[in-house]
């Protein structure tokens, strides 16, 4: 049974489970699917061709399925679709996809947080277990793998990638690829070594982490290209999904990865 404040507006149309409440004032409009369990808050507005998962959390102000920013959008149908468990927390906005992309639609993966004030544009996908921190905005066909953490204030150039287990320091401008597993901030951003502390919390074990470290030490303090480097860690280093994924993460940036830090780059690290 679902609990509807009588000051709600929720369109005939919207497809809710069982279990749902819904506060007063908030809006709910035509071709939306909200699953079991969920509880939408007061003020919060929800547009047409939103489909969410179940026990999500849409907090007061948060504006989900918005058309979006971009002057490229023509009207189309396009579609917001989140996962299981998500919590969206006040005046949060998360954009409709547009066609002109290819995509056509803005994901939000299961157990992820988006904080307060985040923006989410046009066509972006979000992973699962993803923490984005107050006041992040990542622009259009942004990608953020699984387990990434973005910190408060970060702004995230269109058409970027930040890996698995990637964790971005608050206040940074992303201009580049961010590899899975780094540590990655300061001015101009750039990496600042592998997220030994996040790996740990997930349960990876210390010979993981230190063969991770060894290859990030490849690429970024010995002196060696991009080519050059991925060339080493190829031949060099066992099979290991870690290594997959850190290769092929490198091999498909199309932005390129961030450059190491200072100190590095004098070695002659890449950029």
């Amino acid at each position: 049974m679902n609990n509807i404040s009588p000051l709600a507006t929720v369109h005939p149309g919207a497809k809710l489970g069982d279990n749902i409440e819904i506060g007063p004032y908030a809006f709910i409009d035509d071709n939306v699917e909200i699953g079991d369990g969920c509880k939408i808050y007061p003020h919060a507005t929800i547009f047409p061709y939103v489909k969410m998962g179940c026990d999500c959390n849409i907090f007061p102000g948060a504006v989900i399925g918005a058309i979006p920013q971009d002057l490229k959008f023509d009207g189309e149908i396009t579609y917001v679709e989140i996962g299981d468990r998500v919590n969206i927390r006040e005046c949060a906005t998360i954009n409709r996809g547009t066609k002109a992309s290819g995509k056509g639609v803005t994901r939000i993966g299961s157990d992820t947080l988006i904080m307060s004030y985040v923006h989410v544009a046009h066509d972006c996908t979000v992973g699962k277990h993803c923490i984005l921190v107050s006041y992040v905005g990542i622009a259009g066909e942004t990608d953020v793998d699984d387990w990434a953490i973005l910190g408060g204030s970060t702004v995230v150039h269109q058409f970027s990638h930040i890996g698995k287990h990637a964790m971005v320091g608050g206040g940074s401008k992303v201009n580049k690829d961010i590899p899975p597993f780094s540590l990655c901030g300061r001015e101009p951003i750039c990496y600042a070594g592998v997220n030994i502390v996040g790996l740990r919390r997930r349960g990876f074990d210390s010979d993981v982490i230190r063969n991770i470290k060894d290859m990030y030490d490849v690429l970024y303090n010995q002196g060696y290209n991009i080519t050059d480097g991925c060339a080493r860690i190829e031949a060099g280093f066992p099979d290991s999904p870690e290594k997959e994924e850190i290769l092929s993460f490198i091999r498909k940036s199309k932005r390129g990865i961030v450059r190491g830090n200072d100190s590095a780059h004098e070695k002659g690290a890449i950029e």
